[in-house]
């Protein structure tokens, strides 16, 4: 009998994806996606994934629910936030993101790829509202 937590055990029915050392498992659900990903600890955006995205901030909007971990955020404004499992999620464009702590943080996502801030009605960058 496996004790690996469900949260973070195999997927099958999705399509794997490994980005910057996340693993994302993306399922399909009309015009949107379901996504899992998986944050190892130490992770942080601007290290493991703007080599790779070619761009100073994650330009893409997140939307979900974190089911276990603590992540942090920062936005160019000096504007932070911090999630602590379990939390609902909204993150806009144009941030840096890190894990905390020693535990891999699982987000639980839904998205439209690049229409994703628009289609939730969230500003294309962070901004005060």
């Amino acid at each position: 009998m496996s004790t690996e937590s469900p949260l973070v055990a195999p997927m099958t029915g999705t399509e794997r994806r490994d980005i910057g050392g996340v693993r994302v498992d993306i399922g399909h659900a009309g015009p949107g996606r379901i996504r899992r990903l998986i944050y190892p600890p130490g992770f942080r955006w601007s290290t493991h994934v703007k080599p790779t995205v070619g761009t100073d901030l994650c330009m893409h909007a997140h939307v979900g629910f974190l089911a276990q971990g603590r992540i942090g955020i920062r936005f160019p404004d000096g504007c932070t936030r911090d999630y602590t499992a379990p939390a609902f999620v909204v993150i806009e464009p144009g941030h840096d993101g890190w894990i905390e702590g020693s535990e891999p943080a699982v987000l639980v996502e839904f998205d439209f790829e690049g229409d994703t801030a628009s289609r939730f009605g969230l500003p294309a960058s962070h901004r005060h509202g």
